[in-house]
């Protein structure tokens, strides 16, 4: 069974963190390069948020944004070719 409500709130707060956070909106942007339409990108953005709040609230830790979405380092192979 759906909530509105509770969906709502998603969007907002997926929305919200595309213009907050530096990491969420690059996750969006990555989701989006890959063929996802505005909507999945933003649910899974939602639901990777999510997780790491759940992940926080478990084991007694901050929220880190660059824990939640680190920045992808080039591999050796990948920037010599």
């Amino acid at each position: 069974m759906k909530s509105d409500r509770l969906s709502h709130a998603d969007y907002l707060w997926a929305f919200a963190s595309l213009r907050a956070s530096t990491g969420a909106n690059s996750h969006y942007r990555q989701r989006r390069q890959h063929g996802d339409w505005h909507a999945a990108a933003q649910r899974n953005l939602f639901n990777r948020v999510i997780g790491q709040v759940y992940h926080c609230l478990q084991h007694r830790k901050l929220f880190d944004e660059h824990t939640a979405f680190p920045v992808a380092t080039p591999t050796p192979e990948a920037s010599a070719a």
